[in-house]
């Protein structure tokens, strides 16, 4: 073999099951932040999901958002869309449409899972979380992992931006 040539390297673990949840983020209906997750374990895919509206219901891409104004604990507000389940909550509801034990697993995901998707992980028995990258309201979701021992990593030191801001 040449020097020119580089010698393939197999992804880690961490790095093919983030990579598809980036691909299952490719089909979430909401683009201000479209998200994917997975959710794994001993290294096998055990169910994916997407953010997307309930399914019946109209999606961001063809009705428009459903913002609602949040104000934080220091006094400032942003705007939410409200219309859509999140991609950690609708992995949960395919495992459990579908039978499937996610105890013990491990969550890929864009970003830090809000505190409400924490607090599901923590009930679902989910013993360690890998994000892309940082969410920008995560203490109360990192506090009450690290309170029960959830290891969480993040692959980017940056916090995820939202598109239609």
């Amino acid at each position: 073999m040449e020097n020119s040539e580089k010698k393939y390297v197999r992804p880690t673990w961490d790095e093919y099951f983030m990579e598809v949840a980036r691909t299952i983020a490719k089909r979430a209906t909401c683009d201000r932040g479209r998200s994917g997750c997975v959710i794994a374990r001993d290294n096998q895919i055990l169910v994916t999901g997407y953010v997307g509206s309930p399914s019946g219901l109209p999606h961001c891409d063809e009705a428009g958002h459903l913002m609602r104004k949040v104000v934080h604990d220091d006094g400032s507000v942003t705007q939410h869309c409200v219309r859509t389940v999140h991609a950690e909550q609708n992995a949960i509801c395919q495992a459990a449409k579908r039978g499937i034990s996610i105890d013990g697993g491990t969550v890929y995901c864009r970003m830090t899972p809000c505190r409400t998707c924490a607090m599901l992980l923590i009930n679902c028995g989910i013993k360690r979380v890998v994000c892309e990258k940082h969410y920008h309201d995560e203490a109360d979701s990192l506090e009450m992992f690290r309170e029960v021992g959830i290891k969480i990593e993040h692959l980017e030191d940056g916090v995820q931006t939202y598109k239609n801001m």
